[in-house]
């Protein structure tokens, strides 16, 4: 691509690129025009910002738009059917979804589940596509930890087990605002709601079965009917506010389908293809005289062969920056630890969830190093990292790459040792001092199942 001075915005075309104002910041910044739409005589530029991640992507003007700086690139485009006259630029590099991927019913069935072939078939197809790169979240350029170099990473919904697939109609966000419970929330990206509901100028969502509907007033009509004051399944935690149900995907699929629905405007390259049975969702609430009300989630496989305690993570952003998103990570080793086994998340991580991680990663680890008493002699007694992981639950390697990126391994007399000094012990105790919340495991009322018992039987 080369620059070149534009003279007029009716010649640029979806796929190009050039310098663009961001409403947020007002600073310019490169991006790509991913769709066009008219509005009267003047149009509107959909643009993904290059090197930002796509919950940045926003409608601008012609006012925003730097035409001494358009890069035209080899495009073809089509019409695409969203009732809204969006042009969409279709790269020769992009492989396209399947024809219908991202069509929902109007709400999922129970008797018949949007889901194709047998309980074996999906098992082999996870089987396969699973290999040694899963994802909880993914973000746009994926991470440095849990990749590959030269590969690229395959995605999960924590729902599904369908390859990532660049759809360019996923590119654009489709939903303007949601309505859930107290909060009105922006979304961050593409969720395939159906397209009558995507152009009304808010999705009104029932907190507490997350059926979702078209007006306040049809949310009025459902509230009188529906009967849940909390997420369906079996409480297993609580302590003060904070309460965690346990949800069979194979059980209630229309909750899982819903939930799945809500989690996808606010993760990446998540595959939705509604089949919610090999899965588990750790709900997390917040309770008050009005009911229990949804904070965040997890979802983990019922077998994981990888050992993998979790697929995908969520916290909504009303609740982010209140140590929500640790909680949800710090419960799902608590379930590792009753199970007896250690744990690690799908990789590769979101940027948000890969921070979340090393954060609760450094503090569980640091906390059993700075908890060794000394002995009589003043020395602290030996601790391996077979050690740390047992008591953890944390996985060797996520325990290796946490000392190794603290600088807390050093080479010695032909050995490696994890050296801590007393900086870092100072650190660790006053951000322990700071986190207000944590898993109690005393409230906890769970005990693992045998999954592939269950499975046989279906077999």
């Amino acid at each position: 691509m080369s620059s070149i001075t534009c003279e007029s915005t009716a010649s640029l075309l979806v796929g190009c690129r050039l310098r663009v104002r961001m409403r947020k910041t007002g600073k310019w910044k490169l991006a790509e025009i991913v769709g066009i739409k008219a509005l009267g005589e003047k149009r509107q530029y959909y643009v993904h910002y290059h090197d930002f991640n796509k919950r940045l992507d926003e409608w601008v003007t012609d006012e925003d738009l730097d035409l001494s700086t358009v890069q035209f690139a080899r495009r073809a485009s089509h019409q695409v059917g969203t009732g809204s006259g969006v042009e969409i630029s279709k790269f020769h590099s992009w492989p396209i979804a399947k024809e219908g991927l991202f069509k929902v019913p109007q709400q999922p069935d129970v008797g018949n589940p949007p889901n194709k072939g047998g309980a074996s078939q999906r098992r082999s197809s996870r089987k396969h596509l699973v290999g040694n790169e899963g994802i909880a979240q993914v973000a746009a350029g994926g991470n440095e930890y849990g990749t590959q170099a030269g590969t690229k990473p395959k995605t999960r919904s924590g729902c599904s087990t369908l390859r990532h697939q660049h759809n360019v109609v996923a590119r654009m966000k489709n939903v303007e605002i949601i309505e859930l419970g107290r909060y009105r929330i922006k979304p961050w990206y593409f969720s395939p709601y159906p397209e009558e509901l995507c152009l009304m100028d808010c999705i009104y969502l029932c907190e507490f079965c997350l059926k979702y509907c078209k007006s306040r007033v049809c949310l009025g009509r459902h509230l009188i009917k529906c009967t849940l004051k909390h997420p369906p399944g079996n409480e297993i935690y609580r302590k003060d506010s904070i309460s965690f149900f346990e949800i069979d995907g194979r059980k209630n699929k229309v909750y899982a389908q819903n939930l799945c629905l809500l989690a996808k405007l606010f993760l990446d390259h998540k595959v939705l293809d509604f089949d919610t049975e090999p899965f588990l969702f750790y709900v997390m609430t917040e309770f008050d005289s009005r009911g229990f009300h949804i904070v965040g989630y997890f979802s983990k496989e019922k077998i994981s062969v990888e050992d993998y305690n979790l697929a995908c993570l969520l916290t909504l952003p009303p609740y982010q920056r209140k140590g929500y998103g640790k909680l949800l990570i710090e419960f799902s080793y608590e379930l590792s630890k009753y199970e007896g086994k250690t744990g690690t998340p799908e990789k590769p991580l979101s940027d948000l969830g890969l921070l979340s991680y090393r954060s609760f990663w450094a503090q569980a680890i640091l906390e059993q190093l700075v908890n060794q008493k000394a002995g009589a002699d003043g020395e602290r007694p030996s601790i391996t990292i077979n050690d740390i992981s047992e008591r953890t639950s944390i996985k060797r390697d996520d325990v290796i790459y946490t000392l190794k990126r603290l600088n807390l391994v050093t080479y010695c007399k032909g050995q490696h040792i994890v050296c801590i000094n007393q900086n870092t012990i100072d650190q660790h105790r006053a951000a322990m001092e700071k986190r207000k919340i944590s898993i109690d495991s005393k409230c906890l009322q769970w005990s693992p199942k045998d999954w592939s018992k269950s499975l046989n039987r279906l077999c």
